[in-house]
């Protein structure tokens, strides 16, 4: 079982997986959206302008004869509102997932591979006994050479 688990917990860590849920969920949300403006927008007031031009003067009648409603804009505003709620959970998900995944894997620190001349501040390898720029001679390796400590 704890290996079952292990192998989920990988396979849900991967960024292709966090980035299609999100994909997915932020997809549907905004599908809402085109749904709202089209239905609840942009149909009204299409009815409308095509019972103007088929001279029907009473809102009544072209409610009755075009299924005209009045334009909804707080039904689009709602799902707005929907679309940037869960936008903002969605970012705070895979921000706390991201900061998971990077707790989780601690970088590896390296050996330094240079180091600075303590004479003429230019960076030299940490291996060198002696300065390329200004041949001075290292503390370091001069101790080592002596037998000093």
């Amino acid at each position: 079982m704890g290996k079952l688990m292990s192998e989920f917990k990988e396979f849900v860590m991967r960024g292709n997986v966090m980035d299609l849920a999100v994909g997915v969920i932020i997809g549907g949300a905004f599908g809402s959206i085109v749904t709202s403006l089209c239905d609840d927008v942009i149909m009204p007031a299409i009815n409308y302008l095509i019972g103007t031009i088929a001279g029907i003067k009473d809102v009544e009648d072209m409610t009755k004869i075009l299924n005209v409603g009045p334009i909804a804009f707080g039904k689009f505003a709602a799902a707005i509102i929907n679309f940037l709620i869960m936008a903002i959970i969605i970012f705070a998900m895979v921000k706390a997932v991201n900061k998971l995944s990077t707790v989780a894997k601690k970088p590896v620190e390296e050996a330094p591979t240079t180091k600075e001349c303590p004479f003429c501040c230019s960076e030299i390898s940490i291996k060198a006994t002696r300065c390329p720029q200004c041949t001075a001679i290292l503390e370091e390796a001069a101790k080592a050479v002596s037998g000093k400590k």
